[in-house]
């Protein structure tokens, strides 16, 4: 084949395929052994690679309307641990001209995880609620199967299909027509009763009877790791020991000065804190150090983390523009810990990736750029993982560790981002004389920081509520005009 080929093949490909075993097994697992059926399939796939540039698809090469769109995410996990590979039918629209970009996305998402995790078996689910004939596309549905049974060896568990409308019944005995006896065997339909036979509540959303809040929304979202490479083009988090000189230039004088009380203050409140925890006799329970009654904690396995949901900013109008994470370590390890973000162009987070030692308490700077204001879109990720003793804490060993660490043992808490107009909780923010308010007034102002949160949501449920009204109101007006307009119609029937 490379000798009448090699012009129809990626080189990167061929170098693989020579020194991937994993590679080679897999596809002989798909071809049960049968050696010269796995050569046809490495043929095949290795033109289709190359036809698609799939070893160059990147989000800057997509059109950005193709991820707006949401038909297609990974996110989440089966019963059996596989990666959950979304395909949101009612998102889907017929267009020929749009066909081959659609398709690129789908060997897009394919590829990047197959890199990301070196190949292991997805489980396809089709939901294909609130669907009908005009998102049925024949062609795109036999491109995706042939991504499993051509392409992509040993790469699919299972086709999970959700509520499937009889309609489409006859379309899919085709589909199952491009389907080999193997992959057949693979499909399941399902509906709201029985899906959580194969897939947990808390990976299914509310409309498939489960629980999770996950929506998918780009830019991309830090609620998986699968959706969308957070920063492909740029740092994980921008780190002040590394800033830029134009960075440094932006930063005003009156801010350096602020930085440089922030800290005296913090020196301060830190010296204190370790003399009050030399004088506790009962250290049985660790707290964060910064906690207070009313500050919400989050207490996961490694890290205790305050807040536990949000962070809140100030708007542009109010111009704060730095908060305060604090992370416990509550193991007897040291624990790595680094921070993403989905607008790294935006926060400058210090430190966002490095180590917190047993029993012990860390604060995390999260700032905005000069010019740049918080969005209500922005989310952080925070990681962790336990790390041996023997291990040291520097940047290269914590670079080698987290490309290491198994996934399973990585603990991930997500915040989401608050813009405080008015009313700002000082004591999320850091600005002057922040660590100067006695504790009654900060117990005072957490109070008033979740009164806030509650009026805000109860707004806008009763928003929501006055537009389900004024949409009732406005059906009622229509069946009364609809009422007269036949009465008037009979009553003109009767007069003839």
């Amino acid at each position: 084949y490379l000798l009448d080929k090699s012009d129809k093949y990626d080189a990167r490909d061929v170098e693989r395929l020579q020194q991937d075993d994993k590679w080679v097994e897999n596809y002989l697992i798909w071809r049960h052994d049968v050696v010269d059926d796995t050569l046809k399939m490495i043929d095949e796939s290795f033109q289709w690679r190359k036809d698609y540039t799939v070893n160059d698809l990147t989000e800057s090469v997509l059109p950005k309307w193709l991820f707006e769109n949401g038909s297609l995410f990974l996110h989440g996990y089966d019963k059996e641990g596989y990666k959950l590979f979304w395909f949101r039918v009612k998102h889907h629209t017929r267009d020929p001209k749009q066909q081959l970009e659609k398709k690129k996305l789908v060997a897009f998402w394919l590829e990047h995880y197959a890199k990301r995790d070196h190949g292991k078996p997805l489980t396809v689910v089709f939901d294909m609620a609130e669907t009908g004939i005009s998102h049925i596309d024949l062609d795109f549905v036999r491109f995706i199967v042939s991504c499993f049974t051509d392409y992509y060896p040993n790469f699919l568990t299972k086709i999970v299909i959700f509520e499937m409308p009889w309609i489409m019944n006859a379309a899919f005995k085709i589909v199952k027509g491009w389907l080999g006896p193997d992959a057949i065997s693979m499909l399941k339909f399902t509906n709201k009763s029985d899906v959580q036979e194969y897939i947990s509540g808390e990976y299914l959303p509310p409309h498939m009877g489960g629980t999770d809040s996950f929506k998918y929304s780009y830019p991309p979202l830090v609620d998986d790791d699968f959706q969308t490479p957070l920063c492909e083009n740029g740092p994980i988090t921008s780190e002040d020991e590394h800033e830029s000189k134009e960075e440094i230039d932006a930063d005003t004088k009156e801010t350096g000065e602020l930085n440089e009380e922030q800290n005296l203050n913090q020196k301060k409140m830190n010296s204190i804190e370790q003399i009050s925890k030399s004088e506790e006799t009962d250290k049985t329970e660790i707290k964060p150090k910064n906690a207070k009654k009313a500050l919400t904690t989050f207490k996961g396995p490694l890290l205790h983390i305050s807040p536990a949901e949000e962070l809140y900013f100030g708007s542009k109008e109010t111009g704060e523009k730095k908060c305060l994470i604090v992370l416990t370590n509550v193991t007897k390890n040291i624990v790595a810990f680094k921070v993403r973000t989905t607008a790294p162009e935006k926060y400058r987070v210090k430190p966002s990736n490095s180590s917190c030692e047993p029993g012990t308490s860390l604060d995390i700077i999260v700032s905005l750029h000069a010019g740049f204001a918080a969005s209500l879109q922005d989310r952080f990720l925070i990681m962790a993982a336990e790390m041996d003793q023997s291990s040291g804490a520097g940047v290269p060993e914590l670079t080698q560790f987290w490309k290491e660490v198994p996934r399973t043992k990585v603990m991930e808490h997500r915040l989401r981002c608050h813009v405080v107009e008015s009313s700002k909780p000082s004591s999320l923010i850091l600005k002057e004389n922040a660590f100067n308010i006695p504790a009654k007034n900060n117990e005072d102002l957490h109070v008033q920081v979740i009164a806030y949160s509650f009026l805000t949501r109860l707004l806008q449920i009763n928003k929501r509520l006055q537009e389900q009204i004024e949409r009732c109101l406005w059906f009622q007006q229509l069946s009364v005009v609809i009422s007269l307009l036949s009465v008037t119609v009979v009553a003109f029937c009767f007069y003839l």
